[in-house]
């Protein structure tokens, strides 16, 4: 038990900062003015990106914890969660402020006629929803319906990930590989995939032990 508290002292603060890191980094290739031709597409490509990818990170929380049987997994999902939104909100303010000025009229016009955008600004609020609720206050006073609305965290997955599909133009490998990991996160939550996932990690963590022991 002190082993598994340990790691969630020292974790926590490593995982803060460590997801900082790409704000930083995009801070720092601003200032020095090496974000390319195109600043503002920079901006909403590293943004958007590291959303999709903390929110598939968070999304890989639970079936990770049932594969390993490590239960402190649980403990880090929260702050993944939020900093998803974190970036999530970053590119939405990015869109609102540099790509189209707070210009109402162009954004209501791309909310309604580009799918994309509409994917785009679902998922969105679908995250902000999450953020907002995700405090142990609105746990007690949501009761039960805090676990149906935090369902919808699936449904902005899947936005975020088509978002991306759509908005690429030309290479699809990265949107692609995202679709592919959102898809197999939904298929470990499918009863006998999960099963079948359960069986050979267990087949391949006693293989690993035997291995152990033996060079021992």
């Amino acid at each position: 038990m002190r082993a598994v508290n340990k790691i969630i002292v020292i974790g926590k603060p490593l995982l803060f900062l460590l997801c900082l890191v790409p704000l930083l980094l995009l801070l720092w290739d601003a200032v020095q003015q090496q974000l390319g031709a195109n600043p503002v597409e920079a901006l909403l490509y590293r943004s958007g990106d590291w959303s999709i990818r903390l929110l598939l990170i968070t999304l890989a929380i639970s079936p990770l914890r049932k594969l390993t049987g490590r239960g402190w997994l649980l403990r880090f999902r929260r702050m993944l969660g939020l900093y998803a939104f974190f970036y999530a909100l970053l590119h939405f303010t990015v869109y609102l402020w540099l790509d189209r000025g707070f210009s109402w009229m162009e954004i209501s016009v791309d909310i309604l006629e580009r799918p994309y955008i509409t994917l785009g600004f679902m998922a969105f609020l679908i995250l902000l929803a999450l953020a907002i609720t995700s405090t142990r206050g609105m746990m007690r006073r949501l009761g039960r319906h805090w676990t149906a609305l935090h369902q919808w965290v699936y449904l902005a997955g899947l936005f975020g990930v088509i978002h991306f599909l759509w908005l690429v133009k030309a290479d699809y490998r990265e949107p692609g590989l995202y679709v592919a990991i959102f898809l197999i996160l939904m298929l470990f939550r499918a009863g006998s995939f999960k099963k079948r996932l359960q069986r050979l990690f267990a087949l391949y963590s006693g293989k690993e032990r035997e291995v152990g022991s033996f060079s021992l």
